[in-house]
């Protein structure tokens, strides 16, 4: 069939408006280099902060199932093998009604565990979008419980002033579209989708681009300008450029991102690299019944060494169908809450070091300060390597008293009163300069 002169003229004036934006898109990514020191000082919030709360959440939450891989798959170019029948899946939405979700709540949880930025699953690799997208059909205003789940999140999080952030899925296993003949349509779709996460709700602080180890064909150099020009500020994770299982492994950082990731693992020690390992605070991303759930010392001991590694802890929660954020889950983060209303200044606006992470000796530092985190300690004396500075001062976060030694060869440490602690002792060393100076040292346990 022919188009008529006057749609072809709007189709020709749509194709201009299209490519002028590729190319501003484009421009703006070219444009986005910039120092090392407003890099550092873009990402100085995050690295304070250390510590932030996953939120994994949608219609899957009704099977208890894992979020995404529990979908039969539906589109040969994705992963998913999961037992829950495309039928199935893709129609949990008609039931789903989380009537006690409360945003306001959420963020309090978070901030009462002593967590310093929320990341909520706008989009996970199902399709589900939890606001009212008018780019996807498939999101919560087709539910009955109809409400904008990343606006009300929004509005909490701005008001409480805790930094937010959007984990967001570029690959869709049920768009039938997605890494096909018809793959431009479907970023298209995403990118319009991208707008409305980025330019709806307000300032946003951080995006969570995932991968699934298969092709990205995902239009990077637009879609990386489309996000710095709706949000210049914001800190984007390493994942929306790998492309196979070795990207995913080898964990680079391009140069439209900030910060690699590793996943349900601690990362290695890398003071050079920023990096944020995300991890469960049961045994998968969305919420299961009866689930274990990680203990006060495994959550604790998880962020210590993530921080001692100079990396951050992203800590994930799954709601519940009903929208509440399970009991089990909010006492073990309230008392992780605790310990750091107590202990923070070992944790947050710190850096990994100058002892890289043993197996029970971690260490951070703050400016003349460092501090020993003995994970495992059951008294008598820990030995370390010497620093090449002065030790001023010496004393117990966690109480009692310590007898110091210091030699060219070795800095010897005992506490002498009130004894170890069960979960850590902190031991706080004060010098005569600069901790952050110090090359990292490796101790032998």
């Amino acid at each position: 069939m022919k188009l008529k002169a006057g749609s072809l003229l709007i189709a020709c004036v749509l194709a201009v408006v299209a490519l002028s934006a590729s190319i501003c898109w484009a421009e703006s990514a070219q444009t986005a280099a910039e120092t090392k020191e407003h890099r550092d000082a873009r990402l100085a919030w995050w690295r304070e902060a250390r510590f932030g709360m996953f939120i994994h959440w949608g219609p899957v939450s009704l099977k208890g199932t894992e979020i995404s891989w529990s979908r039969a798959n539906s589109n040969p170019e994705c992963p998913n093998q999961g037992a829950i029948p495309v039928e199935v899946y893709d129609n949990l939405y008609k039931e789903f009604n989380p009537v006690e979700f409360d945003a306001q709540e959420w963020v309090a949880i978070a901030q009462a565990s002593g967590m310093k930025y929320v990341v909520l699953t706008a989009k996970h690799c199902d399709g589900f979008c939890l606001w009212h997208s008018k780019a996807a059909d498939y999101n919560i205003s087709k539910t009955p419980f109809i409400r904008d789940v990343c606006a009300e999140l929004a509005q909490a999080a701005h008001a409480a002033g805790i930094k937010l952030g959007w984990y967001y899925s570029p690959m869709d296993w049920r768009d039938p579209d997605c890494r096909t003949e018809r793959n431009a349509v479907y970023v298209a779709s995403m990118q319009g989708q991208l707008r409305e996460i980025l330019g709806s709700y307000g300032r946003i602080d951080l995006l969570w681009f995932d991968t699934d180890g298969k092709s990205a064909p995902w239009d990077q150099k637009n879609t990386y300008g489309l996000v710095r020009q709706l949000q210049p500020q914001i800190i984007i994770n390493n994942r929306l450029d790998m492309g196979s299982a070795g990207d995913y492994n080898a964990q680079q950082i391009g140069p439209n991102a900030d910060y690699y990731t590793p996943e349900q693992r601690i990362g290695g020690f890398d003071n050079q690299r920023p990096w944020e390992t995300c991890m469960t605070l049961g045994t998968q991303w969305s919420w299961k019944p009866d689930d274990d759930i990680k203990s006060l010392k495994e959550c604790l001991h998880t962020l210590i060494k993530c921080v001692g590694g100079d990396g951050n802890l992203l800590l994930n929660v799954g709601p519940m169908p009903n929208g509440k954020i399970e009991p089990r889950q909010v006492e073990v983060l309230k008392a992780v809450g605790k310990w750091l209303e107590r202990f923070g200044e070992s944790i947050y606006g710190t850096r990994g070091g100058p002892f890289k992470p043993g197996r029970s000796i971690v260490s951070t530092n703050k400016g003349n300060v460092v501090y020993i985190h003995a994970l495992e300690y059951g008294g008598g004396t820990i030995k370390l390597p010497a620093l090449p500075r002065k030790i001023l001062e010496s004393n117990i976060l966690t109480g009692g008293a310590i007898r110091l030694a210091q030699t060219e060869a070795a800095l010897l440490l005992t506490v002498v009163k009130d004894g170890p602690q069960e979960i850590d002792t902190i031991i706080k060393l004060t010098l005569d300069g600069p901790a952050v100076q110090i090359p990292p040292v490796t101790i032998e346990e």
